[in-house]
This record gives structure tokens, sequence and C-alpha cells, in this order.
């Protein structure tokens, strides 16, 4: 299929917004901000007519977005992942959509960071500081709830090639390359790159959930699609940096969307003027009760964006000591020392579920109460202010609350170890369900 991004060689970052020293985050807000702006005028428009934004992402791309966690001198911003995390609740305010298009390319970036010391690093970091962006095809409809895919990477003559279907391909339309998991010869989890314009695969806009519409999240085919040897890699299952990265990007999507939703209802009800015989005040506005829906919410807002702020803080500590630790002399790199590092990174994972159980219960809430203020006319399809509480719980359904929520309990009383395999599938020895249950 032809592709919707031009080619590699031709990406570059706009020259006024790819600053060339680390920044505050007053100056990275300001140097964002208007293309949020922009990006929200027209996100009403594109959910009513289920329009993916191509050219919303071509412009965060231009402006180096993707790259910002990339290290300047090799074409990014250098931010912090606590910077990253601020700047995705703002976008996430304007279009939850590209936020969630965008997650697992944060995710393939700090997996690069985390070997930037290496040839493959730092030329997959150079990649994305020029603009690339990487996309997801992860997920299958059975066979991989312990790990293993349908999807398969053999070898043809001195080539290999990828068969196989994957579902909610998060962002893959959007992207340079795809990310696909699969099966290697041993058993093990590998990561295959592979261009999303290469021959031999098929992608489709058929996501069918009732929120994040334009997320890209459809249907990916593979059939002997080429893979270069080089773009193989075999998956680390580590903790900070990867799957915590991952799931604070769905909860700094939810903080946006409850920033949003807060700001949509107070604008209608600054503009409302209908009323009811048994209220207190002529207007809206003026109802003391009203007011209380609008305080909670908001404060609700500034808590869960709060929350997501301080755990990306901690998360940016254990990332530094990571690296540090990785910078030692080889004496000094003891089995007591890594012990003490992963220890660390399994806090931060337990401090993410902990965010996501507090964060998806605040931000379901708020989306719902928010229609308290407005009566029949809040139901208005002009304003779409159902997308807030359809996108929140689309985003919060991705890794269910119960089990997250189990983990905690367990390794508080039992000291077990979050498993942070990122795998979904039947359960071992189910025949595959020839509908397709999801």
């Amino acid at each position: 299929m032809e592709s919707t991004v031009p080619p590699i060689e031709t990406i570059t970052a706009t020259t006024d917004l790819a600053p060339a020293a680390a920044v505050g985050d007053a100056e990275l807000l300001a140097r964002f901000r208007p293309l949020f702006d922009d990006i929200a005028a027209g996100a009403v428009e594109r959910e009513a007519g289920r329009r993916l934004p191509i050219e919303e992402i071509r412009r965060l791309r231009a402006a180096g977005f993707g790259a910002l966690r990339v290290p300047r001198e090799l074409g990014g911003s250098g931010v912090s992942l606590r910077q990253l995390f601020l700047l995705l609740t703002e976008l996430g305010a304007a279009d939850s959509n590209l936020v969630q298009a965008l997650r697992v390319h944060y995710r393939f970036t700090e997996e690069r960071l985390a070997e930037r010391d290496t040839e493959r690093g730092r030329e997959w970091l150079r990649r994305i500081g020029s603009g690339v962006l990487v996309g997801n095809a992860s997920s299958e409809r059975s066979g991989n709830v312990r790990g293993r895919t349908n999807t398969t990477l053999t070898p043809d003559g001195d080539r290999l090639v990828l068969n196989g279907t994957k579902y909610y391909s998060t962002g893959s339309l959007y992207s340079d390359y795809i990310s696909v998991a699969v099966t290697g010869d041993d058993g093990g989890r590998v990561t295959a790159l592979v261009r999303n314009d290469t021959p031999g695969i098929e992608l489709f806009d058929d996501y069918s959930g009732f929120g994040q519409y334009a997320s890209a999240s459809g249907t990916t085919v593979f059939t002997d699609a080429a893979v270069d040897p080089d773009n193989v890699i075999t998956q680390q299952f580590r903790i900070a940096g990867q799957q915590a990265v991952l799931q604070l990007t769905h909860l700094a999507t939810l903080a946006g969307i409850a920033r949003r939703a807060v700001d949509d209802i107070a604008e209608f009800v600054r503009r409302r003027r209908r009323s009811y015989g048994h209220s207190t005040a002529d207007l809206p506005r003026d109802e003391a009760l009203v007011q209380q829906v609008i305080g909670k919410a908001d404060a609700t807002a500034h808590a869960a964006r709060d929350i997501v702020l301080s755990v990306a803080a901690r998360l940016d500590r254990v990332v530094d000591d990571r690296r540090a630790y990785a910078l030692l002399p080889e004496e000094d790199r003891t089995a007591e020392a890594d012990n003490a590092i992963r220890d660390l990174e399994v806090a931060a994972e337990l401090d993410v579920y902990r965010a996501q159980s507090i964060v998806i219960e605040l931000v379901l809430r708020t989306t719902t109460e928010i229609f308290e203020v407005g009566g029949a006319s809040a139901l208005d399809a002009s304003l779409r202010l159902d997308r807030h509480w359809r996108n929140a719980r689309t985003l919060s359904s991705h890794n269910p609350l119960i089990y997250r929520q189990r983990q905690i309990g367990d390794h508080l009383l039992n000291g077990t170890v979050p498993n942070n395999i990122p795998s979904v599938g039947e359960a071992p020895g189910l025949a595959a369900d020839p509908a397709g249950e999801a």
C-alpha cells in the first residue's frame, strides 16, 4: 500500500522548533502550545467525521515531538521523562487519539536510549531524531497470552519474511516503521522493525471500539513482508522505561481528557441561558450546585495531572540510576548493585499501577459527572461531550484495573514481582476461536 508519510530521507525537523540546548518547562510549553491549540480546534470536527489526524501527526513530526527524548547531539530535544509527560498531558487535552498513537513510539525510544552506547541504539536514535515514527503491531486475537505469537518470522533465502495478522496496531498508519512482536526460533520474543510501506504489508483502519476512533488501532496483515535481519531486536523485559512508560502514557492521556472535559463543560455553562424553575439562581453559572460540580471536576483534572508528573519524576530518577549503573566500571557492576537498581525499577512499576488505580477512577467519574450541570442540552451531539467518557473508558480498558490492583496487593502481601510481559491472548491449551473473539 502507498505510505502516508514521506521517505525517511526527506524528513527533517523544523529548524525553529528544534532547539540545540536543554529547555525548561516554560519554554517547552511556549514552543508547543500554539500547535496544541490548533490541533484542539479541529478535534470535534475530526471526531464527528471519524477523520484520521494525518496532517496533525505530520505537524507534530515536523515540530520534533517524536524526538523529545532523543539526546540533542542525535537530533532531539533531550527532555526528561517528566517533561515528556507534561507535554503528553497537554496533547491529550488537545486530542487524546494522538497521544495513544505515539505511545509505543515513546516506549521504543526509551529502549533505544537504554542501549545508546551501541551502534544500533545510536542509529535508531538518529533516525528518531530526524523525524522517524515507530508504530505497533503486537496484539493477536489468539495465541500469545504467554508470549508466543502466531505471526512468524522465517528465513527465505538470504532474507527474513513476516507472515501473520495483528490487531490493535496502534499508530502504525501514521508511522514509518512498525514494531512487530513475533516469536523467535528459540521460542523467545523478538521485535521485527519493518517499514510500513514494505510490499506485503496491508494496513486497515478498521478499529471498531466506541472511543479513541482516530488512534489508528486497526488490523495489519503481513504476507511475506521482507525484514532486514539487522532490524530484529531481542526483547528485554525490563521494568522502568518500558512497561512503566506505556502505562503512564495512558494516564497522561486520561489526565488530558479530564482537562479538556472540564474546559468544555465550563465553556458550555458560561454560555448557557436555560435553567430550571427550582434553581437558586437565574443563570447556571451563578448556581452554587453547578459551581460545585465544576470546581470538583477542575480539582480532579489538576490532581490527575499532578499524579502523572509526580510518578514520571520518580521514574526519571530510576532511569537515570540505571544509566549511571551502566556507566560504572565493570568491577563495580556487581549482582548486589544490579539487584538494588532492579528493586527501584519494581518500585517504579508499582508506582505506575497505584497511579493507574486512582487516575482511572477519578477521570471516569469526572467525565460522567460533568453532565450534571447541563440537562438535556449538554447531550447535543454537536458538542461531542460524550467523547470524553468514551475515550477515557476505552483507554482504561486496555489494561484492566482489577489485574493491576491485584498485582499491588500480591506484592504487598507476598513480595511478588509484577509480571510485565506485554501479551494478551487465549489461555494455554484452548483452540483458536473461529469467530475471532477479542
